[in-house]
């Protein structure tokens, strides 16, 4: 038991030294690219160009998982019986994982995000070369900032979204990440 705690430390201390070292010196509370009223009305314009499939990409894995398609931006919650309960739209950081198989590390309920963004309900499944890859929802709704100079590995959800990946990826389970 003592183990398993300070491994759980160790992680939670990480993340934290991680968020710290990769934060701006002055967070601000819209990101470009955020759910502003620019990128509303860009959402407005976009209505009328071709729309992306929302089906489950083929070979993504079995069983009970999360597919992330870092081409589509979107994300499915995938159950036993192979059909997704969910899928959504995310807002990718700088740096993105190669495509493969992860599982989830380790969860978060709060705390700051690596671009200094107050998050929530934090999916930690990959982590390298000093960036951790997650899934997290902004408090303020914003969205990370894909061209940021700074690696950060952030995948953002909107909040209801970023609460119903926290009900269902736990430690251990599956992420499948596509092109």
């Amino acid at each position: 038991m003592a183990v398993l705690t300070a491994a759980a430390l160790g992680v939670v201390g990480f993340l934290g030294y991680q968020a710290a070292a990769t934060a701006p010196d002055h967070p601000t509370q819209a990101r470009p690219g955020s759910h502003s009223a620019e990128s509303k009305k860009k959402d407005k314009d976009d209505a009328g160009s071709k729309k992306k499939s929302t089906a489950l990409p083929a070979r993504s894995g079995s069983g009970v998982r999360v597919v992330y398609a870092l081409g589509d931006k979107r994300v499915w919650l995938v159950g036993a019986d192979g059909k997704a309960s969910r899928t959504f739209e995310v807002g990718p950081s700088p740096a993105s994982p190669d495509p493969g198989t992860y599982t989830v590390t380790s969860r978060n309920k709060g705390g700051v995000g690596s671009d200094g963004v107050q998050v929530e309900h934090v999916v930690v499944f990959h982590s390298e070369g000093g960036v951790v890859f997650g899934f997290s929802a902004a408090v303020d709704g914003s969205m990370p900032d894909p061209n940021a100079r700074k690696r950060t590995g952030a995948v953002r959800e909107s909040r209801a979204d970023g609460t119903a990946m926290w009900e269902f990826a736990q430690v251990d389970m599956k992420v499948v990440v596509v092109p």
